[in-house]
């Protein structure tokens, strides 16, 4: 889940909430993350997950997310495992991923429930953990796109982000020469059994 909020002084009409992953994670430590997501247990529905990790991950109240965010389709792509996924590499491994977006309130910041995003040592040293001593950034576009450039955001994450640019109308066919390819790319029909074909 990609969780925003309307900023009408920065480009495009908003920020976008994005958290780093903690560094002691065993796969991808340390990286940028969606606001939300997570892994579903066997028999769990794409919405009651991202209801349980909506708590978990940033303590956002199920209400809110009941009520207010919207599913937006799925992303479908293959890549191949790296060191860092842990592991065997060098695999292709196709994957599905379950795409919502969420408007919050300005004054609402998502806070860590557990222990996967990290901790900002120079804030938590001056602050308890219920203010903002955790690594949950609020970016406009253009800083979430440098990050990106960058390749501080963990590959899957990535995709779901370009998702989002390409929906809300920030990457188009008229600033991006490979706009085409990317969407193919990251929409692809696997031929795989799985939850893509639901």
């Amino acid at each position: 889940m990609t969780a925003y909020v309307r900023s009408p002084d920065s480009s495009h009409g908003m920020k976008l909430w994005v958290p780093r992953r903690a560094k002691n994670k065993q796969t991808y430590g340390g990286m940028l993350d969606n606001t939300v997501a997570g892994g579903m247990a066997t028999g769990e529905e794409p919405f009651e997950c991202l209801v349980r990790e909506a708590d978990e991950e940033a303590s956002l109240p199920e209400a809110l997310v009941r009520g207010a965010v919207k599913a937006m389709g799925k992303v479908t792509y293959l890549y191949v495992r790296e060191e860092r996924a842990g592991g065997e590499t060098g695999l292709v491994q196709p994957e599905c991923q379950f795409v919502y977006d969420l408007e919050l309130p300005v004054d609402m910041v998502p806070k860590p429930n557990d222990s996967e995003v990290e901790v900002c040592e120079t804030q938590a040293s001056r602050m308890d953990n219920t203010d903002f001593g955790q690594e949950f950034y609020l970016w406009t576009v253009e800083e979430v796109q440098e990050h990106m450039a960058k390749g501080e955001f963990k590959p899957n994450c990535a995709i779901v982000i370009l998702d989002f640019f390409i929906r809300h109308g920030i990457l188009t066919p008229e600033n991006e020469s490979n706009y085409e390819e990317i969407k193919r790319r990251i929409h692809r029909d696997l031929e795989f059994p799985g939850p893509h074909r639901s």
